[in-house]
């Protein structure tokens, strides 16, 4: 997988074009973090409660798939079959920057959800928006 040259500048800026992918537990695609934002990421989940079951599958799942990986020379990162696998990645690929990682999406699944996002009805998100109390909608 290429990255976008915008991304790649602030992989190789940020982390030196080191990177971790993991899997997100809640949607069917991979997390891409400079290693720096990982090592932060890894504290805070390292840090929780392996007694209480729920910390110890976050810690299992996202520790347990996190896979360090570099940029080439091109920008491109060879994701394992694993992680590949999991979010069902093929040819065509959605990134999706989320501030200190990019969600990476297989093309399909992407659309589906948002299709889906799209067409519910969000007036919850407005009734419970007090913590988005100065976000401009």
């Amino acid at each position: 997988m290429a990255l976008p040259t915008r991304n790649r500048e602030a992989m190789v800026a940020l982390s030196q074009g080191k990177v971790v992918v993991t899997i997100d537990m809640r949607e069917r695609c991979l997390l891409l973090y400079p290693l720096q934002e990982w090592e932060i990421v890894q504290r805070k989940l390292e840090a929780l409660s392996n007694i209480n079951p729920e910390a110890r599958l976050l810690q299992r799942l996202l520790i347990g798939h996190a896979t360090d990986l570099e940029l080439d020379g091109s920008g491109r990162i060879l994701l394992p079959g694993l992680l590949r696998d999991y979010a069902a990645l093929a040819k065509k690929l959605v990134l999706v920057g989320q501030g200190n990682k990019i969600e990476i999406w297989a093309h399909d699944t992407w659309q589906e959800c948002m299709d889906g996002w799209l067409g519910k009805d969000r007036s919850d998100l407005l009734e419970n928006g007090d913590a988005f109390t100065g976000l401009s909608v």
